[in-house]
């Protein structure tokens, strides 16, 4: 067994950009259920939108990179509008099931042959770097060391990704300190009780929608930045990945989600690396190396249940802000 291929892989996963993204997802899903309690497991449509939004705007009508990137969250805007005018009322039960269904319709949308001549529907869609890799301030040349050796063009997709997750937390910060996120805090914990206190609830509710809504965007245009947009990548088994590192690392914490996202993708990088190596020596007997690989979705699932059991309030949350209570 190669420990230094094992050690190497899981230590590069600390800095991808899957990583990055999933962490500024996963703040925005902090937004909407650690301290709203929304119960939204929609954020892979928000996502799509973010990197449909960068990509389309940059082939099909050569807007500039960073346009792409505020067209991207104009769309979650309207998404979140849309989404939230019908269902932000439902209980917390409802509202998981009309999320999730729409994040399926705007997925399904984008791989529909409707679409095709913008969307290029089940192939996705690529092509679209030249514009940001053109806005690289870094010189030409590798960077970093070990595990962490990139060249130019990798190290500022993770610089830009950085940026805008260090922007995200000090946002929810400084919203969360201030008089709108105590009113937001106190919705997740009785919202009657703030209702009576005059507050406009639902503007309140839509208010998180929309914030939370514009962060998964902002994720999703992290992790096409690198690569290309598929519309096979945005299932809702991507919105439950998040859910898995909002409950690792704290629903209602601000660096929860950063250390959530490291360990889980550090913890799939792991196993999808060492379970097979087992499998291969024989150590796993009747189990072959390509079910092995699929044997650490279950495993990850098994934390998950372990979390939720043993430390229901995440590494870094505090029990007096659960909300699986929430309405």
């Amino acid at each position: 067994m190669d420990w230094n291929f094992i050690v190497s892989n899981t230590a590069s996963w600390l800095l991808m950009p899957d990583t990055i993204a999933y962490a500024i997802a996963t703040v925005g899903l902090a937004v909407h259920f650690g301290y709203g309690g929304l119960l939204n497991f929609g954020q892979a449509g928000f996502m799509a939108l973010g990197a449909y939004g960068y990509a389309i705007s940059i082939l099909s009508f050569g807007l500039p990179w960073w346009v792409g990137i505020l067209v991207g969250v104009g769309a979650s805007v309207i998404f979140a509008l849309l989404l939230g005018l019908p269902t932000l009322r439902l209980r917390a039960d409802y509202l998981a099931i009309a999320t999730i269904a729409a994040a399926e319709i705007v997925r399904l949308l984008f791989q529909s042959v409707i679409f095709d001549e913008y969307t290029n529907s089940a192939d996705g869609l690529g092509g679209y770097h030249a514009g940001f890799r053109e806005a690289n301030p870094f010189p030409p040349g590798t960077y970093g060391f070990g595990p962490w050796t990139y060249n130019e063009q990798q190290l500022w997709v993770r610089v830009f990704g950085l940026a805008l997750l260090a922007a995200a937390l000090i946002v929810v910060w400084l919203l969360m300190r201030s008089p709108w996120g105590r009113v937001v805090k106190g919705i997740r914990e009785d919202e009657d009780a703030v209702r009576a206190l005059g507050k406009n609830v639902f503007s309140y509710k839509m208010q998180v929608l929309v914030l939370g809504g514009v962060l998964g965007t902002l994720g999703g245009v992290v992790m096409a930045l690198p690569s290309a947009v598929v519309p096979g990548v945005y299932l809702p088994s991507l919105t439950f990945f998040l859910w898995t590192i909002l409950l690792l690392g704290g629903a209602a914490t601000i660096f929860g989600p950063v250390i959530g996202a490291a360990i889980f993708w550090m913890l799939m990088a792991f196993l999808s690396v060492f379970l097979p190596s087992l499998a291969a020596e024989g150590l796993l007997p009747g189990v072959s190396s390509v079910q092995a690989g699929v044997l650490r979705y279950i495993l990850i699932g098994l934390v998950l249940m372990a979390i939720v059991i043993f430390r229901p309030q995440g590494i870094l949350g505090n029990k007096k802000e659960l909300t699986f209570n929430a309405r």
